[in-house]
């Protein structure tokens, strides 16, 4: 998210960001971290046919704004959830989402899927 600091003072949100560095250095020393960035609030969403639509993005509608993020290394999801569960900023509002990263996206998996499906059928 990115209003967690709302309400806080400057030195509650100096304090905060010093856990939050701390935490990640942890992680990093541990070889968990393996990469970590905010992005920006601004951005353009890019859709339909050819890209023919751009608009002001990131997603204005939406409630929750994705505010960064840390690619993590472990060895299954229940490992991620446990150092997502120490992130410093759950206790101000923000919210962590842990996901896998996938080796392949879905359509290119189910291209491979076609193309060998066409290869054994000898076409």
């Amino acid at each position: 998210g990115t209003n967690w600091h709302e309400g806080l003072s400057p030195a509650e949100i100096q304090r905060v960001m010093t856990q939050w560095r701390a935490w990640f250095n942890g992680l990093q020393a541990a070889g968990k971290a393996k990469s970590g960035l905010p992005l920006m609030n601004e951005g353009k969403v890019v859709t339909g046919a050819d890209g023919r639509f751009v608009v002001d993005g990131p997603f204005a509608e939406s409630k929750e704004a994705i505010g960064g993020f840390f690619l993590i290394e472990a060895a299954n999801l229940d490992e991620a959830v446990a150092i997502a569960r120490q992130c410093p900023g759950l206790k101000h509002g923000a919210v962590v989402e842990v996901r896998p990263v996938a080796e392949e996206c879905d359509m290119a998996q189910a291209a491979r899927k076609a193309e060998t499906e066409l290869e054994g059928a000898g076409v």
